[in-house]
């Protein structure tokens, strides 16, 4: 948002009257043209400009990037994939030069990716293990000295003074690797500066030797002490989650219940990379041949990169770009090779030990590739450019087809071919707006809750902040509740209406019956005594619906809300189209709340909370005699 406002300013100050609205939705595709420059920047560093131009472009269309780089894409990861990219590339030239300035503005590019995003974490562990390798080299120079000691500090200090995160760099347990790094750099120098001193003796250098690794042990003995003792913070359960994975399910089940945090298919990385899967290797490969300090660095992000996005799908976005760089650089060599028609060898006419000719003498018969040297360079380069050309058709097609709609408009295709616009969410949101007092208070899943507050402009308990598990597992209970517990929670809270997204009738899996385990197991964690996961299965263990559901998902609020009158839509006995399960044959009866909209598709169902009666009776009473008469 700073960014958006500083551009916003700019520009007027330039006499370009630009809303404010445009900067965000253009704010992602213009960092991602920033990100490919950036990408260019960095793997011309480690290899040249040939593989630099080839990973920008590859980087320019990638689908796992540009999944985050669409327009309208406001998020935090809009900027962040360019700030790191930088980031990296200003470290690697630091690095090379030994230069404090490039150190420092690459302190000043990780205290821009700390205010961005909580990713930064995996820059400040990355950089240090790159240090860290080469010391295990034994490449310790005045350069690494200068760049790291100048990146760490200003970096460390800078990101200090963003409130969010203050103190944390200095006492968690995700920091203590750059800190470790630091002070493993100082021993090292110190070493350096004393060798300078006293000369290289053998004697010296054993006794030096023997220093460095006490003192390694001590610090980190003192670590291990620290961290017991709870001065350093363990990590926090959503990094944790990353190596432990099933961490999350077991104790954070709100951040397991993200789709994004989900592993990730092994089809995924050909959907968002398509043939850079096997360049990506090659690039690797290449990156072991030569083994400069770039190149560590290259297969160090490549390693950590590849774990974090089969454990994460949403980290797919981290590791598109050293899959780039690395492609790049396996497909620059191939280039140079094949592109190189003035170096190609004739054909040997000597005698040689082997196969006979037809004449008889010592010599081999010319083979394909002796008689046609230039048509196998030709074949190579076409099958390469058919491979650029089908990457390019690709990234196009999952780019329109995938990452180009709103996620609040929905679009399937008929049997005819013709393309149907659902647009139920815009529609609940529209008649929520001005159908509802402006201090209605509505409830709902925490997905909805940022397009409730933005399109319908009502206040809602929870939302996709997610920060406050203790209001979301309260939701989740409600839901999970019986209709009379449930109301009591509705009253307490003062809610006004209940919104419910259910799919059974286009086929929509993305609903809230799909994510109601999820609620439960959240609601659990919190409230124990009130919710039971294994309550919702049947006796058979099956997680179903309607009449095969178990006594607790038929009474549950979620299951009520969703199948409310739907046999009468479907015309009697239905078929729930996402869970390919028959409906229920009981009426299903709400006392505590009445419907009050329901979308063109049945998707969005907006409940309106009851008030007490006005006549004493209770709320059964006052609907059965509704029924009734």
């Amino acid at each position: 948002m700073a960014t958006s406002a500083v551009i916003h300013n700019v520009l007027h100050a330039l006499n370009f009257p630009v809303d404010i609205r445009n900067v965000c939705v253009f704010l992602a595709p213009a960092f991602s043209a920033l990100t490919a420059i950036a990408t260019y920047k960095l793997t011309k560093e480690a290899e040249g400009p040939v593989a630099g131009l080839l990973a920008a472009a590859f980087i320019a269309v990638a689908p796992g990037y540009i999944s985050r780089s669409v327009s309208g894409s406001y998020d935090n990861e809009a900027i962040a994939i360019f700030i790191m990219v930088c980031t990296f590339f200003l470290w690697l030239r630091a690095l090379r030069y030994g230069s404090a300035l490039y150190g420092g503005l690459a302190a000043l590019s990780y205290f821009y990716m700390v205010s961005s995003w909580g990713g930064y974490v995996f820059v400040i562990n990355v950089i240090p293990l790159h240090v860290f390798v080469l010391l295990l080299m034994g490449r310790y120079s005045n350069r690494m000295y200068v760049a790291y000691s100048t990146f760490y500090v200003l970096g460390t200090l800078a990101s200090m003074q963003i409130p969010f995160v203050g103190y944390v760099p200095t006492d968690t347990s995700e920091h203590m690797a750059a800190l470790g790094t630091f002070g493993l750099l100082q021993l090292f120098g110190l070493a350096a500066f004393v060798r300078e001193l006293v000369g290289d003796d053998s004697r010296f250098r054993l006794l030096l030797r023997g220093g460095l690794a006490l003192g390694a042990v001590l610090g980190a003995a003192a670590g291990v002490v620290l961290h017991i003792n709870g001065v350093i913070a363990p990590w926090t359960g959503r990094l944790y989650s990353l190596w432990d994975t099933g961490y999350a399910k077991a104790h954070i089940p709100i951040i397991a219940s993200v789709s994004e945090h989900q592993p990730t298919a092994w089809p995924s990385f050909f959907f968002d990379l398509n043939f850079l899967v096997w360049l990506f290797p090659a690039g690797v490969y290449f990156c072991f041949r030569k083994l400069g300090e770039p190149h560590v660095f290259m297969i160090i992000y490549s390693v950590f990169g590849v774990y974090f996005a089969g454990v994460m799908i949403r980290l797919m976005l981290t590791l598109t770009p050293v899959v780039c760089f690395t492609a790049g650089i396996a497909m620059a060599r191939v280039l140079e090779t094949y592109l190189d028609f003035g170096q190609i060898s004739q054909p040997s006419k000597g005698p040689v030990a082997g196969r006979r000719g037809k004449s008889g003498e010592g010599e081999v018969s010319p083979s394909i590739f002796d008689r046609f040297p230039r048509f196998v360079n030709l074949a190579v380069l076409v099958n390469f450019l058919f491979f650029l050309v089908m990457y390019q058709l690709h990234c196009t097609w999952v780019t329109s087809s995938s990452y180009s709609s709103p996620s609040v408009v929905l679009s399937s295709h008929t049997p005819d071919g013709s393309v149907m616009i659902i647009d139920d969410f815009r529609e609940a949101y529209y008649w929520l707006r001005q159908n509802t007092p402006p201090d209605a208070k509505v409830l709902s899943w925490w997905d909805y809750g940022y397009q409730l507050a933005g399109m319908a402009d009502r206040t809602t308990y929870v939302d996709n902040n997610t920060w406050n598990n203790t209001h979301i597992a309260t939701v989740g209970r409600i839901f999970a509740s019986n209709e009379d517990d449930a109301y009591e929670l509705l009253r307490k809270l003062e809610v006004d209406y209940v919104v419910v997204v259910f799919g059974g009738f286009l086929g929509y899996s993305g609903d809230d019956i799909n994510k109601f385990l999820w609620m439960i197991r959240i609601a659990q964690g919190v409230y124990p005594e009130h919710v039971h996961e294994p309550d919702f299965f049947n006796s058979r263990g099956q997680y179903a619906i309607g009449d095969n559901a178990s006594p607790a998902m038929r009474d549950s609020l979620m299951h009520k809300l969703s199948y409310y009158r739907f046999n009468e839509l479907m015309g009697g006995r239905g078929i729930d189209r996402v869970r390919n399960q028959p409906l229920p044959t009981y009426p299903i009866v709400l006392d505590t709340l009445e419907e009050a909209y329901t979308t063109t598709h049945w998707m969005v169902r907006i409940y309106r909370t009851k008030r007490p009666d006005n006549l004493g009776r209770t709320l059964q009473e006052s609907s059965r005699f509704d029924r009734l008469y």
